[in-house]
């Protein structure tokens, strides 16, 4: 589990899909090739994914959907648990904030720092989640520090 409930929704955006089975609670990014136009809700072009380095990558916010990979002959999609097959499409947080345990292993968090994009979709505190990234884009802010469990919440704020 990688969202936590305490979470406040201000803006969420419905209008991509995804490839990959992925847990929720992480910075999705657009897709390599990804290059949606226009104002279409169902353009394959629409795609996001948890990138292995986001150096250059346009972040699109935090995945609220655990996608999954079942035979849906047999068994059916657990709506409770805010599952979403393969390939469907997601909900995307892009301002309000999560509590989350994507947190990178690169430093630690404290109330105040400035959240990027680190590697496989994970939240850091610097830009250097990856490598030294001159391009890295600011998603937000952490509310607070990461707690035993290794939660924090982080404030998702993108245009």
């Amino acid at each position: 589990m990688a969202l936590k409930g305490d979470r406040y929704e201000i803006q969420t955006d419905v209008s991509f899909f995804m490839n990959e089975v992925a847990e929720r609670g992480g910075v999705v990014t657009l897709a390599a090739g990804s290059n949606p136009a226009g104002v279409a809700m169902d353009s394959s072009a629409s795609l996001v994914t948890y990138v292995t380095n986001p150096s250059g990558k346009v972040p699109i916010g935090i995945l609220l959907n655990d996608m999954v990979s079942i035979d849906l002959t047999r068994q059916h999609i657990n709506w409770h648990k805010d599952e979403i097959q393969k390939g469907g499409k997601v909900t995307i947080l892009r301002k309000g904030y999560v509590v989350t345990n994507k947190i990178s292993g690169t430093g630690t968090p404290a109330a105040g720092d400035a959240a990027y994009v680190a590697d496989s979709g994970l939240i850091s505190t610097s830009t250097r989640g990856v490598a030294l990234d001159t391009n890295a884009v600011k998603i937000g802010r952490f509310l607070t520090s990461k707690d035993a469990d290794g939660y924090a919440k982080v404030e998702i704020n993108l245009p």
